[in-house]
């Protein structure tokens, strides 16, 4: 069974930085799409960024752009870079992979999900 499993995250003061990493637990995803989502509590998940299987084409949600940076350097670990972390980037963030990057933006989502990370600013 394919897995991603995620690490990093905590707690950040507003300004700082904090780093997301997702590995998946087999090299099939060398061709998938990775990307990350959050959900706030209360709030609907959300896309947060996401990248090609080539590492080179990137989007992200206007509400990080600037401050937050997706890569991936083996084909099957993608980062999240998060600086000038702000109180309402609050959440527990997701790593996502699909074969298809169009269901990053589709109701359904990617096809495989990690276990979610924490992520808390404080004022």
């Amino acid at each position: 069974q394919v897995e991603l499993v995620e690490s990093g995250g905590g707690m950040a003061q507003t300004g700082g930085s904090l780093r997301l990493s997702c590995v998946a637990s087999a090299p099939t995803f060398n061709y998938y799409s990775m990307g990350w989502f959050r959900q706030a509590p209360g709030k609907e998940r959300i896309l947060v960024a996401v990248v090609d299987w080539a590492g080179v084409h990137k989007n992200y949600a206007d509400s990080v752009k600037d401050r937050f940076t997706i890569a991936r350097d083996t084909r099957n670990a993608v980062y999240l870079q998060m600086d000038q972390l702000k109180p309402e980037d609050t959440a527990v963030y997701y790593c996502a992979a699909d074969q298809n990057e169009r269901v990053f933006y589709d109701p359904s989502g990617p096809k495989y999900w990690g276990q979610g990370a924490q992520v808390t600013v404080t004022l």
